[in-house]
């Protein structure tokens, strides 16, 4: 698989507690360098992201994140903050603790008011497959396509694990198909890109990707 259509498909992401504007604006210039598909970054610096980057690049950002807990309303108001600032693209965390109970019609609104407060942006949800159980990611599969989110997504990369094969196989079986996939958290080769692309990823989240390529020197 050539190493640009990898870029391409890589929401190139910094989202340390430390991580500073300069280090931003790092990664912005590398992922115009580059060409992934985004940048994926922490929500107080969208706005300053968007006018350094302009139409440039794509940016993403998170929404409820890393756990998950915030309030329906304060994970809308996040999104709304977040679009009004210039985010391009929402990465939303479940409520897992909904998700254990049981309480999949409340999962449900929760995503369909976040689609809302996107305003035409692009959604992805935050499951994070490393705390559920099989039932439970099916499930979740079925709520992210009725919510008509534009993608399912694995994981933060701040709980204990991150993407796996399986789970990005188990998301291609069950999702609609309107839903595309994005397997973020532990992706740090090359191999496991393309594995996870062979696999039905049309996206992933990683730092590492560019790093290895500038490394490496494979562009």
């Amino acid at each position: 698989m050539d190493i640009r259509e990898i870029l391409s498909k890589c929401d190139h992401t910094q989202l340390s507690v430390t991580a500073t504007w300069k280090d931003i604006q790092a990664l912005i210039d590398d992922g115009i360098k580059y060409h992934t598909a985004s940048v994926c970054i922490p929500p107080c610096y969208v706005g300053e992201a968007k006018k350094y980057a302009g139409d440039r690049l794509a940016i993403c950002t998170v929404i409820g994140f890393p756990n998950g807990y915030n309030s329906k309303e304060v994970k809308v108001f996040e999104t709304r903050d977040a679009v009004a600032a210039g985010a391009d693209e929402i990465d939303m965390v479940i409520n897992i603790g909904d998700l254990k109970a049981g309480l999949h019609d409340k999962i449900l609104d929760e995503i369909k008011a976040i689609k809302e407060a996107c305003g035409g942006k692009i959604l992805k949800v935050i499951i994070e497959t490393c705390l559920l159980s099989e039932e439970e990611k099916i499930e979740m599969c079925n709520i992210v396509t009725e919510a008509k989110a534009d993608f399912i997504k694995t994981s933060t990369g701040f709980s204990k694990a991150g993407a796996t094969r399986e789970d990005v196989a188990l998301f291609k079986k069950y999702v609609g198909k309107d839903v595309k996939i994005k397997a973020a958290g532990g992706i740090s080769s090359v191999k496991d890109a393309e594995d996870f692309v062979s696999l039905g990823a049309e996206r992933l989240g990683t730092s590492r990707i560019v790093k290895i390529v500038k490394e490496e020197h494979l562009l």
